[in-house]
């Protein structure tokens, strides 16, 4: 397997020069069964940093590097990653050119690749990770509870670290989502990446690194506008995958099929004087009928029943778990009301168990049902 590590940099000529050294002296040696190359992607630095990369191209075969403009970290690192993956690559790296990300962690990253992940993660935050203990306290803070405030908007806390940029991903998943990519162009880049590849399904795990200090040249971001870019996209995000992604179109299809439910509910007590209990049942019987088919065809698109006989298995499973919401909590409710507050109420006890099992419903929906396919 190819793997190329590709670096990013403007004016980080003593830097990059440090970082290639350790890989190709202490790094790759130790890595035995995949072909290890480092690509480094600079734009147009003014202090000769693409021409000291160069320079050590002589010693290095494996070594290359690709000049463009300066358009912002997303940028260089879509134009690299496109470059590495035309020539062959099966596996590219993120890392940065500082030695704050701790090169000798590469092999843990190509051991959970050779597990069967997708994208493997540094985290500063889990498992053994750390920032540096040197940190001024207001900037431990902003560290710590920026990429907090992430995961609670994004509501996706199984991957601790959401804004770091020490990462392996495989070629497939650059390729799926870098048309979507191409509008980040700075370090928002970073956090859009990893939540459309969560999104999409794919196995990301996470390798616990001590984050280190910069010991040459200054940051490149710029604190403010890269706070509100980045709040800008997880606001943006949260809320179209809350109104149009899966959870906000069960909730239409839930309104369509409780207004059917309700509408066979209020004829069989109003008209046929049928016991709400019964009554309830039998709506349930139409009104799953319906859920099943606008999730398979609509909110579950993605994970959709393709064939005839999975199509009646499904609907078979569907019938199962929804009968045991529909009679245990929902007719149980209903139930319930009815033995403590009288059956005048019979609606409310309806509405309150239609709560209930809407939690239900979704989570064994997108868990059972329709779960995502790996990739």
């Amino acid at each position: 397997m190819k793997a190329v590590v590709i670096i990013p940099t403007y004016n980080e000529k003593g830097n990059v020069e440090r970082l290639i050294k350790i890989l190709e002296e202490e790094v790759f040696p130790e890595i035995k069964n995949h072909d290890m190359y480092i690509l480094v992607a600079d734009d147009s630095s003014p202090d000769g940093t693409a021409d000291a990369v160069r320079d050590l191209m002589e010693k290095w075969k494996n070594l290359d590097v690709s000049v463009g403009e300066k358009h912002g970290l997303g940028a260089a690192y879509i134009r690299a990653m496109t470059h590495a993956i035309d020539n062959g690559a099966d596996v590219v790296f993120e890392i940065d050119a500082d030695l704050q990300h701790d090169p000798k962690k590469i092999p843990d990253f190509l051991k959970k690749i050779d597990e069967g992940y997708d994208m493997v993660i540094g985290t500063r935050y889990s498992q053994g990770g750390s920032i540096p203990s040197s940190w001024p306290i207001q900037r431990k803070i902003f560290s710590v509870f920026g990429n907090l405030l992430v995961r609670t908007i994004l509501l996706k806390f199984s991957i601790h670290d959401w804004t770091g940029g020490y990462r392996a991903i495989k070629k497939e998943v650059f390729l799926r989502e870098k048309p979507e990519l191409t509008n980040f162009k700075g370090y928002t880049f970073q956090v859009s990446f990893l939540n459309k590849v969560v999104r999409d399904g794919y196995k990301v795990a996470e390798v616990p690194f001590h984050f280190g200090d910069r010991n040459v040249g200054s940051s490149k971001i710029a604190p403010l506008a890269y706070i509100i870019d980045l709040l800008k996209y997880v606001i943006t995000a949260s809320i179209k995958e809350k109104i149009f992604g899966p959870f906000g179109k069960f909730l239409v299809v839930v309104g369509t099929v409780f207004l059917i439910q309700a509408i066979i509910l209020r004829l069989m007590v109003g008209l046929l004087k049928i016991d709400p209990t019964v009554a309830n049942l039998t709506g349930a019987v139409a009104a799953i009928f319906s859920n099943f088919n606008f999730n398979n065809f609509w909110t579950f698109r993605a994970d959709r029943v393709k064939n005839f006989g999975e199509y009646i298995w499904k609907l078979l499973n569907f019938y199962a778990t929804s009968a045991i919401g529909v009679i245990i909590i929902q007719t149980g409710i209903i139930f319930l009301g009815d033995q403590l507050f009288g059956k005048k109420y019979y609606f409310l006890y309806f509405i309150a168990g239609t709560a209930v099992l809407l939690i239900y419903n979704f989570t064994v929906y997108r868990l059972i049902i329709w779960r995502k396919k790996p990739h």
